[in-house]
């Protein structure tokens, strides 16, 4: 019964999720035969349908094409790949062309209404959503100290999220005494039956206290009272376990192959 739903589920994520949509400002979407590129990005996306419907030197010259495409630019560009894709040797195509892996992440499916609940939270720590572009360079802060690298992208990239698609985009924050101690926000498609959960990162000394389930909770919520079924996440592996647990599904693993001029 369970692998069933989880086919189900797969094949509805490989309906839906395969696109992208751009954070807005300069960005574009272009496609280049079965693959769909974004421009103007942070550094460059591509991905594309679970069976790209090529193979040998056709797929390789696909794959530099790409590469080629960014370099040009100077860019890099993150080539996402999942475990069930077809063909099946793309990752070793990708590697040959000078790809390199990045860390894989699972893909969890869970149902809105089966996870909505009103966030719990430590005594101290309040939850609200945020739009100001002082507040997302907090946040921006907030992910570069975690991942201890410059996140400073992220607040022009999620002020832009925001004036593009103002009621598919909810960031929230939690903060205690004025910090913020995570964030996470979800965004809607119009006609998809999906709410993406992204952020969920917690600062190191605020996790184990119920932050990131809270937030999960009320993302949810939200979803469930939109009428959007599903939630998913592309999940470390810190997160993975607690979101199994919460109840979401795992579908397949999703892993980056970056070029880097």
């Amino acid at each position: 019964m369970k692998n069933t739903l989880i086919n189900e589920l797969r094949t509805a994520y490989d309906a839906q999720l395969r696109g992208v949509t751009p954070p807005g400002g300069s960005t574009r979407i272009e496609k280049d035969g079965p693959l769909t590129r974004v421009v103007g990005w942070h550094r460059g996306f591509v991905t594309g349908p679970r069976d790209l419907g090529v193979g040998g030197a056709e797929l390789d010259t696909l794959i530099e094409r790409q590469r080629d495409f960014y370099a040009a630019r100077g860019e890099a560009v993150e080539w996402k790949t999942r475990a069930h894709d077809l063909p099946a040797d793309i990752t070793d195509r990708l590697t040959a062309a000078g790809f390199v892996a990045e860390d894989s992440e699972t893909v969890l499916i869970g149902q809105s209404a089966d996870l909505a609940a009103d966030p719990v939270l430590p005594e101290g720590v309040t939850l609200r959503r945020v739009t100001a572009g002082s507040d997302l360079q907090r946040i921006a802060a907030m992910e570069s100290a975690v991942w201890g690298e410059d996140w400073g992208w992220l607040a022009d990239d999620l002020a832009a999220r925001i004036a593009n698609a103002p009621e598919n985009t909810i960031v929230l924050v939690a903060e205690a005494r004025a910090e913020v101690v995570c964030a996470a926000w979800l965004v809607f498609k119009d006609g998809i039956d999906f709410g993406g959960l992204w952020g969920g990162s917690t600062l190191r000394e605020w996790r184990g206290q119920g932050i990131y389930r809270a937030m999960v909770a009320h993302r949810a919520q939200l979803a469930a009272a939109r009428g959007v079924p599903y939630v998913y996440v592309d999940a470390s592996a810190d997160s993975a376990p607690i979101l199994t647990r919460l109840g979401l599904h795992a579908v397949t693993t999703t892993t980056p192959y970056v070029w880097s001029p």
